[in-house]
């Protein structure tokens, strides 16, 4: 009898469990363990059969995939689950099944050959993280079955598919020119980023019939020192100024002229011109936008605006396409923001003296978040943290430091983030997703289709839910609510306190099944520090006149507003919710059989807010009452002070107060 897992496991000294995630490459098996169960599987001989019985029929309908699913590598790929699980289902249609053997570039050649001569699978697919050349050799050599998910760094005969980063920068190019824009600017990543740097070559290539038309046409490059590498030294930076001056132009124009007019001149303008594009090249950035059709020019100090208006007439005098390559820098002129750019992308009140924030003393509600995460984690290694390039603004700063490998940045990508979750959910994890409630508005697809459908237990943490004040419409939080509630399976919690969203935050990632959100509101916590309990809801005052609901942070507003309607002699009854999906109307129901009036108020959209729903529960169930629903509108909010908002909206104590009032004395 030959080798099997079970003897690999005792000469591991390893449960078999511990051997079968080894093969699979599952995340929580250390890479020291990993490593000794391989070279124990190495010494004996071992090799996983999955459907040995099937071999003499010459096919066992399985596909093999090659790839990382080391931490460090394979979550760093958003896209990896999702190509896992379009690979899958594409294979189970046509009635094959997917195995996933964990590896990396060294020893995925041997694996491959080791499929191969046992004939244990159909086929091979290769991410392209792991291939190389003796594996390109191996598959090309022996004609077996494979795709690379990825086009390789290198030439070889394998077949292999890929998106076409530089099709769809030509494509876009040459979108926007057919449109008759003269004026373009190109966004990308930094200088290694492979995807940014063919998306330019893209753009570059449909730029170049614009240059080879040899009409004005101006393109500008914002260049932050990010995308594009700076350029070298004193040198560089004199050569870019000789080519802004008029003086220059005139010569340029001139020597070209008469260089041009016999066979000799031109062959010494050829050469000439060979030894200039050698300097460029080699001294000054982006010299290929000249091979292109354009009169490079730069790079140019976009704070000097005296050279920049320089260059400017520079590019219009040359009455031909020009790119003109700025530099900036964010912050320019104010120090603490040059050191601490990301601290100043959206600011509070600071210190001009320190760039320091003024900010009111104590927590907010992403430091508890990030703090209590962090806990949990260190009690659980289950527990993993996803943020898409908001980790200090979702308050993962201490998570990122404290579990670094447990701690994934997907980069400004909220889609791909909950993508990811979904993977990782499916291999026994469970991501918390931080991500402000606006931007989780791009993940909704991803939501329903990679984590509701399956039911796979991902936390949404769901920051700057609500009014977040002066960065305006298209951040205010108050969507989540409906879109949220429209998701099968979902739970949405709304901690109105610190303590809450502690208790919340534990129940969400250990003991609530499916997806679940928990929504906080930006900043600190108001008069209401209390914990209202596990339940639906809560009553917070009873009374006889009114029932008012609300529930996260403008519960401090509603229980204001009952103080203030005691001092009109009218008893109201204030129910909190602590669980607004699924909604549970009983202890509302309660409430209005006694008080006959129900007011509701949140921090979100009209359509589908919580106050529609109680009102539907209300009418469902039969009851003679008046129910007033405040919400944020069905407009888009403006950007203002969270104080001035909430009064103009009707939100704010004053303003429940008010329609409270109308409202009984209606009655009376």
């Amino acid at each position: 009898m030959g080798v099997t897992i079970k003897d690999v496991a005792e000469a591991a000294g390893v449960s078999i469990s511990t051997v079968s995630k080894v093969l699979n490459g599952h995340y929580s098996i250390s890479e020291k363990t990993a490593e000794r169960v391989r070279g124990i599987m190495r010494e004996m001989n071992y090799y996983p059969n999955a459907n040995a019985q099937s071999f003499a029929s010459g096919s066992n309908h399985t596909v093999v995939l090659l790839a990382n699913l080391a931490p460090n590598a394979a979550f760093q790929n958003p896209h990896m689950f999702e190509i896992i699980a379009g690979l899958e289902e594409a294979l189970c249609k046509r009635g094959y099944r997917l195995i996933l053997r964990g590896t990396d570039a060294t020893s995925a050649c041997g694996i491959a050959e080791e499929i191969i001569s046992r004939r244990s699978a159909d086929a091979i697919a290769v991410h392209v993280g792991v291939m190389s050349h003796p594996l390109a050799a191996v598959l090309t050599r022996l004609q077996f079955p494979h795709i690379v998910l990825g086009a390789p760094d290198f030439d070889s005969q394998v077949c292999w598919i890929d998106n076409s980063n530089t099709y769809s920068g030509t494509v876009a190019a040459s979108f926007l020119l057919s449109r008759g824009y003269k004026r373009l600017a190109f966004i990308g990543g930094k200088s290694y980023d492979l995807g940014s740097a063919l998306r330019l070559q893209g753009v570059k290539q449909g730029l170049s019939n614009a240059g080879a038309c040899g009409q004005q046409l101006l393109v500008i490059l914002n260049d932050n020192g990010m995308s594009i590498t700076p350029n070298v030294g004193a040198v560089a930076d004199h050569l870019a100024k000789q080519r802004l001056k008029p003086q220059y132009l005139t010569f340029k124009r001139y020597y070209r002229r008469v260089m041009n007019s016999n066979q000799v001149g031109r062959k010494v303008y050829r050469f000439t011109h060979k030894v200039k594009q050698a300097l460029k090249q080699s001294l000054l950035p982006c010299s290929m936008f000249e091979n292109m059709g354009f009169n490079y020019v730069g790079p140019v100090n976009g704070h000097d605006l005296a050279g920049l208006t320089r260059a400017l007439r520079y590019a219009r005098d040359l009455n031909e396409p020009v790119l003109l390559h700025v530099k900036t820098v964010k912050g320019k002129g104010y120090a603490p923001a040059e050191e601490n750019p990301d601290a100043f992308h959206g600011v509070s009140p600071f210190d001009p003296a320190t760039g320091k924030a003024k900010k009111k003393s104590g927590e907010n509600f992403s430091a508890v978040f990030g703090r209590t995460l962090t806990r949990l984690a260190q009690q659980d290694r289950r527990v993993c943290a996803i943020t898409a390039a908001m980790m200090s603004g979702t308050g993962l700063e201490q998570f990122q430091a404290a579990c670094p490998k447990r701690f994934f940045d997907v980069g400004i990508a909220e889609g791909c983030a909950v993508s990811m979750a979904a993977g990782m959910a499916k291999q026994g994890a469970i991501p918390v997703f931080a991500v402000y409630s606006s931007f989780l508005q791009r993940a909704y697809d991803m939501l329903i289709h990679d984590v509701a459908i399956d039911k796979l237990h991902v936390v949404l943490g769901v920051d700057r839910a609500g009014l977040v004040g002066e960065d305006g419409e298209t951040h205010h939080g108050v969507f989540d609510v409906a879109f949220l509630d429209s998701v099968p399976g979902m739970t949405v919690l709304a901690p109105s306190s610190y303590a809450e969203l502690e208790g919340m935050l534990e129940q969400a990632v250990l003991h609530v099944n499916g997806p679940v959100a928990i929504r906080y509101p930006r900043g600190g916590e108001g008069a209401y520090r209390g914990d209202a309990g596990p339940g639906h809801a809560a009553v917070l005052r009873r009374g006889d006149d009114i029932t008012l609901v609300s529930y996260g942070i403008l519960i401090n507003d509603v229980l204001e507003a009952a103080e203030l309607l005691a001092g009109e002699g009218i008893q109201a009854e204030v129910v909190k919710l602590n669980v607004i999906t699924p909604l549970d109307p009983e202890l509302v129901l309660e409430s209005v059989k006694k008080t006959k009036v129900l007011l509701t108020a949140e921090d979100s959209a009209a359509h589908g807010s919580v106050g529609e729903r109680l009102a539907a529960a209300v009418a469902e169930a039969g009851l003679t009452a008046k129910v007033l629903c405040r919400t944020s509108g069905d407009k888009f909010v403006t950007h203002g002070a969270l104080s001035c908002l909430k009064q103009e909206l009707g939100l704010d104590s004053a303003g429940i107060f008010r329609a409270a009032l109308e409202e009984v004395r209606k009655d009376g």
